[in-house]
């Protein structure tokens, strides 16, 4: 939990923008009970602490560009802190992976990666092995349909006390 203390205001402003970014901020006040200004103060407060950490536009690529999307499970060959930095050095400086996941369990990494065909997702993971990143194994799993992928955050449920209340 951040230092920050939020209360309902907040969580309603947080699930707003994260709804519509591009909200005017008469809109916004209008929607979370306030006025404009202390609106305004309260939203600065969020983005200054870190809570807010940018806003974007989400695009029906599809409508833009034929494409392929993967989701791969790696595992590394070796475990040491530096194995991981190198691997995460490397997925950082590679566009088409656009996600990437440490996870536990039985494998180390989950990366969604977006190519134009499925050759070119083939030559983002050749650079991957060739560039010793130290992978041992990895699984791939095309994406052929996208049933759901919401950009916004549950607040509301994620924040629920136990006993089914948002805390005040």
């Amino acid at each position: 939990m951040p230092d920050l203390k939020l209360d309902p205001i907040d969580l309603r402003i947080l699930s707003e923008i994260q709804r519509d970014g591009r909200i005017t901020k008469l809109a916004l006040a209008d929607r979370v009970g306030l006025s404009p200004t202390p609106c305004w103060v309260r939203l600065r407060r969020l983005e200054a602490a870190g809570i807010v950490t940018g806003y974007h536009a989400r695009l029906a690529l599809r409508q833009v560009t034929p494409f392929a999307m993967a989701l791969v499970e790696v595992t590394l060959g070796s475990h040491r802190q530096a194995d991981f930095d190198r691997f995460e050095r490397v997925v950082r400086a590679e566009p088409g992976i656009v996600s990437c996941w440490s996870v536990g369990g039985g494998l180390d990494y989950v990366l969604r990666v977006v190519a134009r065909d499925v050759d070119a997702y083939q030559r983002i993971i050749d650079r991957l092995l060739e560039g010793d990143a130290g992978i041992d194994r990895y699984f791939t799993y095309i994406v052929t349909r996208t049933v759901k992928d919401d950009a916004a955050m549950p607040l509301e449920a994620l924040m629920e006390e136990p006993g089914g209340s948002v805390p005040s």
